[in-house]
């Protein structure tokens, strides 16, 4: 799952890992039961939810057995990768959502166009519907999604007079501003949390780059995403945040967790991380979207998640599909999202969490998810990251057009690569 800024480096060559994949599986002697295997990363979902899943999938599908394998994020890439270059693939591969084009670009991952309909595609998350489609293709079906919101210290905001949270960015730095006051910052925002930095740069009508014909182009030096940068700036500038650290160094928690920053943006169980740290703080927290422009809807933000897919090397693709179906439709999305407090892969189950309030706030910012560069070679860009190191340029002083021009040129060199 790629909710939070977990690097899945992939193998350069295909590794020989035959005795790693899931191993092709025969109908039964008993009368054609299908084995089928499926790889689901470690703590996507609890043990408890897999097991009700294992049980009534089975219960509905007779002919099949599953054999659910739960998969380390360690080394996962290159297991991937040796997976579908293999002749015994599992059936099924959980897999983030913003590395699905790495995997398709392989040529082992099955093309599953013609059943979006029926999976209810029209109503997926931009943000992980889009990821999963490459060249026109529909390889990822969405599982869950999780994005980032702010999350606020009740107390401080009543403090400082502020009596509702802000709906536009011009009131969020206003009000921000307005906390920001004695020993409270107004916020707490390292200066290299590109995450957040991408969703402003998507809201101006930008983006971190752009697909032109088969080749693609760092696109940080527009004047969109330039105005992007800027919002950031003055946003970041309300806060005693790092200049050159992104959100886990020192680990954004801990700083809020002493109680003197009035807001953070993270995923909305930060906030539990935040009460672990600091139990004074439980009941003190609350949530809203990231804000946009304008009220009338929250700004883009960057979605993960995970997808599904099915290995051309499946032994039973048509049985991989029931499976995938089952996951990503009504009845387990919304078990799943009231169990983990994701968000489901329909913007119409978005319903299923109203309840929770960090959840509620992150479904509502999910309908303007966006996910990164759709190009194989993106996973290369955010090992370098040269969008950090143009956010530290530009928060020390820097020339935003200059630096943005340099770290666009960076992003092009290595998506041509």
């Amino acid at each position: 799952m790629q909710t939070l800024p977990r690097t899945v480096v992939l193998a350069t060559a295909v590794l020989l890992a035959a005795t790693a994949c899931g191993g092709p599986s025969s109908p039964a002697a008993d009368g054609g039961v299908e084995k089928v295997t499926v790889w689901i990363m470690k703590d996507s979902v609890t043990d408890s939810f897999l097991t009700r899943f294992r049980a009534g999938f089975e219960a509905e599908h007779k002919d099949i057995d599953l054999d659910i394998q739960i998969q380390e994020w360690d080394g996962i890439g290159e297991k991937v990768t040796a997976a579908l270059a293999s002749k015994d693939a599992p059936d099924v591969i959980e897999v983030g959502n913003t590395q699905v084009a790495q995997y398709a670009a392989s040529g082992g991952v099955r093309d599953l166009s013609d059943k979006v309909t029926e999976l209810n595609g029209a109503d997926w998350l931009p943000g992980l519907a889009e990821p999963g489609k490459v060249d026109g293709k529909q390889y990822g079906v969405p599982w869950y999604a999780a994005n980032r919101v702010v999350i606020y210290h009740k107390d401080l905001f009543a403090a400082a007079g502020v009596t509702a949270p802000p709906k536009t960015q011009a009131e969020w730095l206003a009000v921000t501003a307005k906390l920001n006051r004695g020993r409270t910052q107004g916020i707490y925002l390292p200066g290299q949390n590109w995450f957040t930095l991408s969703g402003f740069v998507w809201e101006e009508g930008g983006d971190l780059a752009v697909q032109d014909g088969t080749a693609w182009k760092g696109a940080l030096d527009t004047p969109q995403a330039l105005a992007g940068m800027d919002f950031y700036r003055r946003l970041q500038s309300l806060g005693k945040g790092p200049k050159d650290a992104d959100e886990a160094k020192p680990p954004q928690a801990e700083v809020f967790a002493k109680g003197d920053v009035a807001q953070i943006i993270a995923v909305p169980g930060g906030a539990k991380i935040v009460e672990e740290i600091n139990p004074a703080l439980k009941g003190k927290l609350g949530f809203f979207p990231v804000p946009g422009k304008s009220a009338d809807r929250p700004g883009a933000v960057f979605t993960g998640g995970s997808d599904l897919l099915v290995p051309e090397a499946s032994t039973h693709p048509e049985a991989a599909y029931r499976v995938v179906a089952a996951l990503a439709g009504e009845k387990w999305q919304t078990d799943m999202a009231r169990t983990m407090s994701y968000v489901p892969n329909r913007t119409s189950l978005a319903r299923v969490i109203q309840n929770d309030a960090g959840t509620a706030a992150m479904a509502a910012g999910a309908a303007q998810g966006r996910a990164t560069p759709n190009s194989p070679q993106w996973a290369a860009v955010e090992a370098t990251n040269p969008i950090k190191q143009y956010m530290t340029a530009v928060l020390t002083g820097g020339d935003p057009a200059t630096a943005a021009a340099t770290a666009s040129r960076s992003i092009t060199k290595t998506l041509g690569s």
